[in-house]
């Protein structure tokens, strides 16, 4: 019997999704005569201690005799059980330096640890995540925003609904101005975006049509890599080589500034891919953009002015485009920018719905029943170790 603890989350401020829901255990606990889940008890997850006791799940405050954990956000050093198997996302792949002390306690815990963000399909496509989520609540928020500055348009904050459908509602209605909107990326932040895109009537164009046109109803224009990045000397563009080299590519973004009223970036990127476009733009009077929701939040990265989280009780804030410095949102001369770290709380029983089913469609068995290829390759630390996969990371784990 191989035993499964759901983790009350320690981070602060507190994260409120769960990897599985009560539905979600209870079927664990029903089908798999292998597997039994138990949780730990919290105060704050968005399915509460009686949801999941109500669902015949064990909940209590020690669950040390499990095998295998399961969070979401980073693990504070001192929660961390000695000798054990984790999955969360741990945020230390691109070396982020805030992270290093964690990565060091796995290590020297002889922690085996499973990162969700590095379980990828042969293609190198994510296997599980919440960035469908993160670009629905995201895109809305962008919406949002830029309704506040014009005064064009009013919606509500997402936490006013109960859920997805809920915000559906929200939308029947609602008349937007002939506003241009650019959405970048293709993994499942973009899918969301495009989701509230579509719930909102804003009709796609052709790039070109983009360019050319002004347009009397809203309109959106889908950019990914195709079409956002061209090799430096051949001026073509191959995903694979991309992704080796991307240190080789141009950014084409700047031309649809011009054109472009709100921003949705939804684009991965690491440091040697180049940014959407570079902090100098901002002070060009063809500097269009008033909106910009990075939602997939990378401070000085892809979006150079995101000068840092913004958080789900204020969203937004505001980046003057002459000096470059944080004000507040919405003034003139400045461009309004949306960057939550973690946007799929402001929904997170849909969130986690739809994460748990992915978790045990794709991940449950490979988990349990190891030699998984899967499983391997999001392995960053066993045996207090790094693992083949993630040597690179040798010189940031011991602090040089």
């Amino acid at each position: 019997m191989i035993t499964i603890g759901l983790i009350r989350e320690g981070k602060v401020p507190a994260d409120n999704r769960v990897a599985l829901t009560p539905a979600h255990c209870k079927w664990i606990n029903k089908t798999q005569p292998l597997l039994k889940v138990i949780v730990q008890h919290s105060d704050y997850r968005c399915y509460s201690d009686k949801e999941y006791v109500q669902a015949g799940i064990e909940v209590k405050e020690d669950i040390s005799e499990c095998d295998i954990f399961l969070g979401i956000k980073e693990v504070p050093v001192d929660m961390l059980i000695k000798g054990k198997t984790y999955l969360f996302f741990s945020h230390t792949k691109k070396l982020q330096p805030h992270n290093r002390g964690l990565l060091q306690s796995l290590m020297a815990k002889k922690i085996r640890l499973i990162d969700y963000e590095c379980l990828e399909h042969e293609d190198g496509r994510r296997i599980i995540g919440f960035g469908f989520f993160a670009g629905v609540v995201g895109a809305h928020n962008g919406m949002m925003a830029y309704g506040k500055r014009t005064g064009s348009y009013a919606l509500e904050r997402v936490k006013a609904s109960r859920n997805f459908n809920g915000l559906i509602h929200t939308y029947f209605g609602l008349q937007l101005p002939p506003i241009k909107i650019a959405v970048t990326g293709s993994g499942r932040v973009a899918h969301g975006v495009l989701e509230i895109m579509n719930l909102l009537e804003i009709h796609e164009v052709e790039p070109d049509e983009y360019l050319q046109n002004d347009f009397e109803y809203p309109v959106y224009v889908h950019l990914k890599g195709a079409t956002l990045y061209s090799h430096k000397e051949k001026g073509t563009y191959n995903r694979n080589d991309f992704h080796l080299h991307p240190e080789s590519y141009l950014c084409n973004f700047e031309k649809y500034i011009p054109y472009t009223d709100i921003l949705m970036n939804g684009i991965y990127w690491d440091k040697n891919i180049p940014r959407l476009f570079e902090n100098e733009a901002l002070k060009s009077p063809n500097f269009r953009i008033q909106t910009i929701a990075d939602i997939t939040d990378d401070a000085n990265g892809s979006i150079p002015c995101n000068l840092g989280d913004s958080s789900i009780e204020d969203p937004v804030y505001g980046v003057d485009k002459i000096s470059l410095k944080k004000t507040v949102p919405y003034l003139p001369g400045s461009v309004d920018i949306m960057a939550v770290g973690n946007l799929p709380n402001e929904m997170p029983r849909d969130a986690s719905r739809y994460f748990g089913e992915q978790l045990i469609k794709h991940v449950l068995k490979d988990l349990i029943e190891g030699n998984s290829k899967i499983i391997e390759k999001a392995t960053i630390t066993a045996d207090g170790q790094l693992t083949e996969a993630f040597l690179y990371m040798d010189s940031y784990a011991k602090g040089m």
